[in-house]
């Protein structure tokens, strides 16, 4: 089995490498290439960030003959009653050869609000910049991202993206349940 990433993220590749493994064994083999998306480098509001996630895996399917393309984002999504108004979410789409589309979401969490406020009034092109300056951390989101620096380490950001992926691969290795519901990317673009 081939599977494309659609990011050259390291902790993204890695992320996808262990959720296939696990659930098709040791006979896949994992490619990455870099796709732009629509959605910026910092995508905000649960649209855009399914939409780059969607995005990343068409680009990544259509780039090379593969089983699956595989696009992982991570986004500001609005959610009432928080501290700042909004979680980060890593969004994993995975499409295939005859474009169908499955999408899963890891836990959300908050960043720090001088973090949410430095994106929100324009000040860094992506909530990464803001991070490593307060964490001190060159490249956070290549390696533990916010969420490692934030939570001492216990969860980093191949975790959330590995359930993420996860989350994705249900619909496929339950194919009897979801019969018939697999959306097509043309009609997934449409909806978002």
């Amino acid at each position: 089995m081939r599977i494309v990433v659609g990011s050259r993220n390291p902790v993204k590749v890695k992320a996808v490498e262990k959720a296939f493994a696990m659930f098709f064994g040791e006979k896949i083999k994992v490619l990455s290439t870099v796709v732009r998306t629509s959605v910026g480098d910092q995508p905000i509001g649960m649209k855009n960030v399914i939409r780059g996630s969607v995005e990343r895996a068409k680009g990544a399917i259509d780039r090379f003959d593969s089983d699956f393309g595989v696009g992982i984002e991570a986004g500001l999504i609005r959610i009432p009653g928080t501290i700042t108004g909004f979680m980060d979410f890593q969004v994993c789409a995975i499409i295939d050869k005859e474009d169908f589309v499955t999408v899963g979401f890891g836990p959300g969490f908050e960043f720090p609000p001088k973090a949410i406020d430095a994106v929100i009034n324009n000040e860094v092109s992506e909530i990464e910049e803001i991070l490593s300056k307060m964490s001190g951390i060159t490249n956070i989101g290549d390696n533990i991202g916010g969420i490692g620096w934030l939570t001492k380490n216990i969860i980093d950001r191949e975790q959330l993206s590995f359930i993420a992926v996860v989350m994705a691969i249900i619909p496929r290795v339950n194919i009897d349940l979801y019969k018939g519901r697999f959306k097509k990317y043309s009609q997934v673009v449409k909806e978002i």
